[in-house]
């Protein structure tokens, strides 16, 4: 491998690192806030990068129909909820409406433009901006739907949930989009020279984007008073609830951040790469190898382990690219043997 050879890998896998590095961070904040390891951030991804596809191929996206079906299993779980807990029907009526502006309202006019709108017609922000109207809201309503109900179960309840959920979405992210992997139009296509080495803007969008997000998580976390009522339930949810957090509202905000960061990724990710319906699920993993470095609980750390997983991804695709998966994730074997030796495993009734 000469100079050139390995700048040129360094690229490719600081580029995929970004998206690993997102992912992680996404799957960091919802376990250490739910309990939940949120595998289905891969199908986020998947659904992200297909919905903007179709959309600039003239297809109507069927993810919005799925919104549309989510958001009425939602109204209708709100609706007996309502009826058993509120007393007063004024309060029910109030709670009644929003319930149904927010479920079964907007994602209707949402599955409505998408059915009578050309998307090929809409500039490139708007595409964008439109996936996201019809992605990210997944995340919420399945937090509801699916673990909300469970959410003081144990964690390996919550994981054969999330393996469930994972499985049904990839079901239907076949029936929705079909086998065929999609691309999307590249957000930059120019391309920086620097002597032997060729950068391409693509690539440079998608690490500055990275790096502006983790910025943005900093400052919200830090600095707002919901991120820092997050920030105080993932520490002791318990002690959150004694002091007025809701816990229940603090995680369907967890999973709304971290489903708009798999469909972020998702539209970064697609001009790059072909990606298929189950894309997402293997690039999802090398996020949770990184988020597992990070112990499911350092955002750093885990920064860095799935910024490491990906430049390994890209070195071992020039040495030994029938491999590169085996090896990538067997990295994850010599970290879980250190915290099991460093951090001996505590039964949850103990803690």
């Amino acid at each position: 491998m000469d100079l050139s050879i390995f700048a040129i890998l360094t690229q490719d896998g600081i580029a995929s690192g970004a998206v690993y590095v997102l992912l992680a961070l996404a799957l960091v904040l919802v376990f250490s806030i739910t309990r939940v390891i949120f595998i289905p951030i891969g199908e986020f991804l998947a659904f992200g990068s297909l919905t903007m596809a179709a959309l600039q191929v003239g297809t109507p996206p069927q993810s919005a129909l799925l919104l549309l079906v989510l958001g009425l299993a939602c109204f209708v779980q709100e609706l007996f909820g309502t009826l058993r807990g509120a007393s007063i029907q004024q309060d029910r009526t109030r709670m009644l409406g929003l319930s149904f502006l927010k479920f079964v309202l907007l994602p209707a006019a949402l599955y409505a433009i998408a059915r009578s709108v050309d998307g090929t017609a809409l500039p490139m922000l708007v595409q964008v901006l439109f996936t996201f109207a019809i992605v990210a809201p997944m995340g919420p309503m399945m937090y509801r739907l699916a673990f909300q109900p469970l959410a003081e179960s144990p964690v390996l309840v919550l994981l054969i949930v999330s393996v469930a959920v994972h499985l049904v979405l990839l079901g239907i992210g076949l029936v929705m989009f079909g086998a065929e992997g999609s691309r999307t139009t590249p957000f930059s296509s120019h391309v920086f020279n620097f002597g032997t080495l060729s950068i391409s803007g693509q690539s440079v969008v998608v690490i500055v984007t990275a790096v502006l997000l983790i910025g943005a998580l900093y400052l919200y976390f830090d600095r707002t008073l919901s991120g820092k009522a997050l920030r105080a339930t993932a520490v002791n949810r318990r002690g959150a609830r004694l002091v007025g957090i809701g816990t229940t509202a603090a995680g369907r905000l967890a999973f709304l951040l971290a489903s708009s960061i798999g469909t972020l990724c998702g539209v970064l990710i697609a001009p790059l790469t072909t990606v298929y319906y189950d894309s997402g699920f293997l690039m999802g993993l090398k996020g949770f190898v990184g988020a597992i470095i990070g112990g499911l609980a350092s955002y750093p750390l885990a920064a860095a382990g799935a910024l490491m997983v990906g430049l390994l991804e890209a070195y071992s695709s020039f040495y030994a690219s029938s491999y590169k998966e085996v090896i990538v994730f067997t990295l994850i074997i010599p970290v879980l043997l250190w915290r099991s030796i460093v951090h001996p495993q505590v039964e949850e009734g103990e803690a």
